[in-house]
């Protein structure tokens, strides 16, 4: 499955609150960062008060016509700490974890053979352990339900005794499922048809919201985000790139950028290549770019007297 048309509503997800304004690290903000959808090894995750996420669960419904095939990427940041760096040295605290992308893919997967055998795999990264089971049944001769269920089965050597900063890094962070289908589609489950209805309120989401995605009214993809969206999101055209805060004030966020000190900005270059990237490209800014920034009407209607 091509995933290519909605991988920039993805990265965004993946890289939401990654690193806020002033990207900096003594900012406060960027001191303890968080992000949706972690995943923290089980044996962490399991004893704290209360109970931290360690899996996440997708249920949703597919409508079969003919020999139906299922491709599933999962992709998730991994936070890996950044020796030696100019503020670990004035300031152990401050020092950066930055991100390194992990992608498990299985693609065509025929849901006939998931009907009657699970798929249940263990999938060593690096040090990271992934338990992911798949399963389908048919509900009634057209509807299928699928369940996706991802597991951080990451081992730690202080086991239940560890502490959080020894558990992030092993953590699976934004965690999100895309899934593709061949010889079916996907129903809505924000949207879905009057028949369908008592089946998709049947089914259960832990920690993500799966929501259709790419080109409307194309029912192909599905994107099982951390972060509630509506069906097909889409990244608006006037954004030249991210500022991982989705509410992405464009304008306020890059006046905020240009306006910081030399100091800043120098300290912005060292933290990250990513913040590097912020500053280059708002500083490359043009008139007319920045002009996209200051606001759009998407859509007009008239406003009847009985709403008023």
């Amino acid at each position: 499955m091509n995933f290519e048309g909605v991988e920039k509503v993805a990265a965004a997800v993946l890289y939401e609150g990654y690193i806020l304004y002033p990207y900096r690290p003594t900012a406060i903000k960027n001191r303890q960062r968080w992000n949706f959808g972690t995943l923290y090894p089980r044996v962490y995750a399991q004893a704290q008060r209360p109970q931290e996420p360690f899996r996440m669960v997708a249920e949703c419904l597919a409508v079969i016509d003919g020999e139906a095939m299922l491709d599933v990427r999962l992709r998730f940041l991994q936070l890996i700490r950044q020796r030696g760096g100019m503020t670990e040295l004035t300031d152990p605290s401050l020092a950066w974890d930055e991100a390194v992308e992990r992608t498990v893919e299985q693609s065509d997967l025929a849901i006939n053979d998931l009907l009657t055998s699970p798929l249940w795999l263990r999938v060593p990264l690096d040090q990271l352990q992934i338990e992911l089971t798949i399963a389908a049944r048919m509900l009634d001769e057209r509807a299928c339900k699928l369940r996706f269920e991802v597991e951080n089965a990451t081992p730690l050597a202080s086991g239940a005794q560890a502490k959080r900063e020894e558990a992030l890094p092993l953590s699976f962070v934004s965690a999100h499922l895309l899934l593709g289908i061949h010889g079916a589609k996907f129903i809505s489950l924000l949207d879905p048809p009057e028949e369908y209805r008592a089946a998709v309120a049947g089914c259960s989401n832990e920690g993500v919201f799966p929501v259709l995605a790419g080109e409307e009214p194309d029912r192909g993809i599905l994107f099982c985000s951390p972060i509630i969206l509506y069906d097909y999101p889409k990244i608006a055209p006037e954004s030249d790139g991210d500022f991982f805060d989705g509410t992405e004030m464009d304008e306020m966020l890059t006046l905020r950028v240009l306006t910081m000190t030399d100091a800043e900005k120098q300290e912005m270059l060292k933290v990250d290549p990513r913040a590097r990237r912020i500053l280059e490209r708002t500083e490359a800014l043009t008139g007319e770019a920045m002009l996209k920034t200051h606001g759009v009407i998407r859509d007009l209607r008239e406003i009847r007297g009985d709403e008023s």
